[in-house]
């Protein structure tokens, strides 16, 4: 592997369908899940779970340091010890989507209002 990417953060997207009235209990649990990731693992970036405006949609967002640090908590995920398939299984999810990104350009407004933009090259 390159040094740059090594350098790369890690995305994994996770969309759940489900019934609208079950999007209040999803998002609780998906949010007590994240901090017990955020805890467990020092890869750990950032996250967020959002929401489409018909209720119908949550989607998880996890940022790890390296692939490396993401697979790893997936694969507490598939082995149960974060009850991630109970949790599917209790939301009556219609469908769950998987999507892992690599990061290759991010933007953001620093302390001082002024943007700062990222860009790794995969050469």
């Amino acid at each position: 592997m390159q040094t740059s990417e090594k350098n790369r953060s890690f995305t994994q997207l996770i969309e759940f369908e489900i019934e609208p009235h079950q999007q209040p209990a999803l998002v609780s649990a998906l949010s007590a899940q994240t901090e017990r990731l955020a805890q467990d693992f020092s890869g750990f970036l950032s996250a967020s779970i959002q929401a489409s405006d018909d209720g119908r949609r949550v989607l998880n967002y996890l940022q790890w340091q390296t692939r490396e640090a993401g697979e790893a908590a997936f694969q507490r995920f598939e082995s149960g010890e974060q009850d991630f398939w109970q949790l599917i299984r209790a939301h009556q999810a219609k469908t769950v989507t998987f999507g892992s990104f690599q990061v290759l350009h991010s933007l953001e407004r620093s302390h001082d209002d002024a943007l700062h933009c990222n860009l790794v090259h995969s050469g």
